[in-house]
């Protein structure tokens, strides 16, 4: 594709959120980014929430973590690049090992994910001999290694409840595990919040049936009830849609709670006046982009500051220079590929 035809298909989906001549430089940066991964044999997958330029120029693929996990899976592709954080490009590479994995910044961290480690579900193993451990997507390879099983935001709940234990440990995220234990009607606990943790001696009559952990991610822990009751007082016709990220408070009160890609097609499917995401913000201006029609309302002090560092500069850079490749010790990535392909051929 020329730049002056690449220019053209941003500029008709974008010219309302970015400035005419930035979209021209976006443009230029696309089309050295395709034609380079046609010269490595190279595939490009693109999280929801990547900034509009990019997500709407260069991935192969799009989608939420556990769409893109199968991507990774399935590529016959010599290199795969993965525009999201981290942990996702670690995944493609427990998931390819064969392949080159590449992430277009030196860290692209996540908050989340930083919040446990590898001895933290050892040690709750001891505390839990024999419960099963349900670990989220959004975490790093080692901890994904002490797995039993991973899960994406929008299959929590059926993970958990293809285990068919009376007891699980749901990990690390606190709203998520919370929001889980609201929809299968299960008590949780976070032992982890006890005085004493982890010399605490638990009570053996203390009814558990989800043992939770103390993660946040720290976008999503900011939206509020009173950010939902605020939209509704200003627009009392908007739809709400929340990120099961969010607290349990706040997905009880909007209207839908689901992945990202469910929230997509949430909207896609729906015609209302008005739509507010209680997640991150590029997500809007990428469905805005691909459907003027719909009113987005935004809520953009919040901010995922990992996300932001992909750009399409960097992309560039790491697909010409293969900077950034991500390695995972084999032995991890066995045991991590055992719980993440678990996850995949249950949904």
């Amino acid at each position: 594709m020329s730049i002056d035809r690449m220019y053209e298909e941003l500029y008709q989906k974008l010219h309302k959120i970015m400035p005419e001549a930035e979209i021209r430089l976006k443009a230029e940066l696309a089309v050295q980014i395709n034609q380079l991964k046609k010269e490595r044999n190279a595939v490009i997958l693109g999280h929801n929430y990547m900034e509009p330029a990019l997500f709407h120029s260069i991935p192969d693929f799009k989608g939420d973590s556990l769409e893109l996990a199968r991507k990774a899976a399935e590529t016959d592709k010599d290199i795969i690049v993965f525009c999201g954080v981290r942990f996702m490009a670690e995944t493609a590479k427990i998931l390819s090992p064969e392949k080159t994995v590449l992430l277009p910044a030196e860290k692209a961290g996540c908050s989340l994910a930083e919040s446990i480690t590898a001895e933290d579900i050892r040690l709750l193993r001891e505390k839990f001999p024999g419960v099963p451990v349900v670990t989220y997507v959004n975490t790093y390879a080692e901890v994904k290694a002490e797995s039993d099983v991973c899960c994406t935001s929008g299959n929590a709940k059926a993970v958990v409840e293809s285990l068919n234990s009376d007891t699980v440990i749901f990990l690390p995220d606190e709203y998520l595990a919370g929001n889980v234990a609201r929809e299968t009607g299960k008590h949780i606990i976070f032992p982890t919040k006890m005085k004493g943790w982890p010399d605490v001696k638990l009570d053996p009559d203390l009814d558990y049936q989800i043992i939770g952990w103390h993660g946040k991610c720290e976008v999503h822990e900011l939206f509020t009830v009173e950010d939902i009751e605020n939209a509704r007082k200003l627009y009392p016709d908007v739809v709400v849609l929340a990120h099961p990220e969010c607290s349990p408070e706040v997905t009880a009160r909007a209207d839908f709670a689901g992945s990202t890609s469910a929230m997509i097609k949430y909207v896609e499917q729906h015609d209302a006046p008005h739509y507010l995401l209680l997640t991150e913000c590029s997500m809007g201006d990428n469905i805005m982009a691909a459907h003027p029609e719909k009113e987005m309302l935004r809520l953009c002090t919040h901010r995922c500051p990992h996300m932001a560092e992909i750009t399409l500069e960097d992309t560039l850079q790491s697909l010409k220079l293969t900077r950034y490749v991500i390695e995972v010790p084999e032995d991890i990535r066995k045991r991590a590929e055992k719980a993440v392909r678990r996850m995949i051929e249950l949904f």
